[in-house]
């Protein structure tokens, strides 16, 4: 089954303001995802149906929810790992997470 990609308003200016190199590691990675988005390895604690896709080379992580019921891929946020921008960003968001 396919997923559908979907972005939060603030995911996507993020993703728009990614240079083409890293925009186009993410889109590799998230053609992979929208197969089979649901990796253990890469679920994020304390959370349930959040994982993450790291771009170890050029320091970037992005964030997304699997939304089951609805056959989504939500992006929630798109930074550096630097000092855990990423995660900051997301923990401010005002998304409905689920909490585990």
């Amino acid at each position: 089954m396919t997923y559908k990609l979907k972005f939060v308003p603030s995911a996507l200016k993020e993703w728009e303001k990614l240079g083409d190199t890293v925009r186009k590691e993410f889109k590799k990675a998230l053609e992979k995802r929208v197969i089979n988005p649901c990796i253990p390895k890469q679920k994020l604690s304390g959370f349930s149906n959040i994982y993450k896709i790291k771009l170890r080379s050029a320091g970037y992580r992005l964030v997304y929810e699997v939304i089951e019921k609805e056959v989504v891929i939500l992006v929630l946020a798109v930074a550096k790992r630097d000092k855990d921008e990423v995660y900051d960003k997301l923990s401010k968001r005002k998304v409905e997470l689920t909490p585990v």
